[in-house]
């Protein structure tokens, strides 16, 4: 529940932020009268999300076992792709975000009302797409129940409680580390959809090794149990995972964790130089040509 929680609230969050400082825009420039067709944009946008998610759920009801793994697993892993270029994205241009944004709004004010809606329907549609998309694979890995979808539910609501706080000034945090830090436990989560995917690919006959197994503690992490939960809605743990799945997980994880936290970069950082030695004093004697 925790992990669908996390994205919930990272990407609400995003396009809570989107929202207030296109409202905040409108309101410093005199263009309050601009906010129905603003708000239209944005209504359109959530609608076109829950379409989308609600045709993932139900238009892949009626499919054969083996389809539905073979999309189910296909799906996890573009929605990994994006959701692993948006933390990255997001961490590049978070504190240049407002500007960019109000750069494009004063050119779709300059245009017109069509341009006012599709500016804002974009700015958010983008993230409320790849929440869709990520949201329906990340609450399958998770397992059947309520649990997972409330997380969602809970996070979104979060999100857009800590977007109304933003915007009346009631509430300051570096965006910046939040960012970071929701970022790194998000491609943890992505690593365990990207793993769940690759299992849905196995038992589709799409991939080998359904049967080799790497390791089995399910005695010891029944997947029943209370912890066996806890550990399968914060981070999908599989307590027997086949070896493909371990490797594929440990071969996203670890590099990508690394790249976002600019751990081989700081290593690749060269020294500073040192200070180059005061040139010699000229000499005070002069030579004479013959």
């Amino acid at each position: 529940m925790f992990s669908n929680y996390l994205i919930g609230l990272r990407e609400g969050l995003e396009a809570s932020l989107v929202v207030c400082i296109l409202i905040a825009y409108l309101v410093k420039t005199g263009n309050k009268d601009k906010l129905g067709p603003l708000w239209l944009g944005v209504g359109l946008a959530a609608a076109l999300s829950l379409a989308f998610g609600a045709g993932l759920e139900f238009g892949t009801s009626e499919l054969t076992f083996q389809a539905q793994e073979a999309i189910g697993g296909s799906l996890s892993i573009v929605s990994v792709a994006l959701v692993t270029w948006m933390v990255f994205w997001m961490k590049r241009t978070a504190r240049h975000m407002k500007s960019e944004l109000q750069g494009k709004l004063d050119a779709a004010l300059a245009m017109g009302t069509g341009a006012l809606v599709t500016t804002a329907f974009l700015a958010v549609g983008r993230e409320g797409l790849e929440t869709s998309l990520f949201v329906w694979r990340s609450v399958h890995a998770a397992g059947d129940g309520a649990g997972p979808l409330v997380g969602v539910l809970l996070g979104i609501g979060s999100s857009i409680l800590l977007g109304w706080l933003f915007y009346r000034g009631a509430l300051k945090i570096n965006l910046s580390k939040f960012f970071t830090w929701t970022g790194g436990m998000l491609v943890v989560v992505a690593a365990g959809v990207l793993a769940y995917g690759v299992h849905d690919l196995q038992e589709a006959e799409f991939l080998p090794g359904l049967k080799n197994k790497a390791f089995d503690v399910t005695s010891a992490v029944p997947p029943d149990s209370w912890y066996g939960t806890l550990l399968k809605g914060t981070f999908n743990f599989q307590p027997d995972p086949t070896w493909l799945q371990a490797g594929v997980w440990l071969a996203y994880l670890v590099p990508t964790l690394l790249l976002f936290l600019g751990v081989f970069a700081r290593t690749a950082s060269p020294a500073p130089a040192a200070a180059a030695p005061a040139p010699a004093p000229a000499s005070s004697e002069s030579t004479s040509g013959s």
